[in-house]
């Protein structure tokens, strides 16, 4: 199983959908000029992977996630991370019929949501 596709909307500086795609399974580098977006990313891996100490990812409250704090117009962030399931010997349990498992988290209102391929998570 390996991540094939992140997906990051109104989170921290990418104020719209951006979909980063390919994503190799033995190598990938995130390469850019300063204040382009590279950190938001490992930040957005690690919202969505569940992190909370808040400081780790550079905010103090989890509305500062929300690109531009939410006064752009911009109200919810969510990340989505795609993982390719072909291997069914290295599968979740319950998940060993699905090609492919996405996992999302959201934040809206100070309002934290989980979802395993679509379905909310507790």
């Amino acid at each position: 199983m390996h991540l094939i596709e992140i997906v990051i909307d109104g989170f921290k500086s990418y104020s719209v959908r951006t979909s980063i795609e390919n994503l190799d399974p033995q190598f990938n580098a995130i390469t850019g000029l300063n204040g382009s977006g590279k950190s938001n990313i490992l930040d957005s891996i690690c919202f969505v992977m569940g992190i909370s100490r808040m400081a780790l990812i550079r905010v103090e409250k989890m509305q500062e996630l929300v690109y531009n704090g939410g006064k752009s117009g911009v109200s919810k962030a969510s990340v989505t991370l795609k993982f390719e399931n072909k291997d069914k010997n290295m599968s979740p349990p319950n998940y060993t019929d699905c090609e492919s498992i996405t996992v999302t988290r959201t934040i809206e209102n100070n309002k934290v949501k989980c979802f395993i391929n679509g379905k909310v998570e507790s």
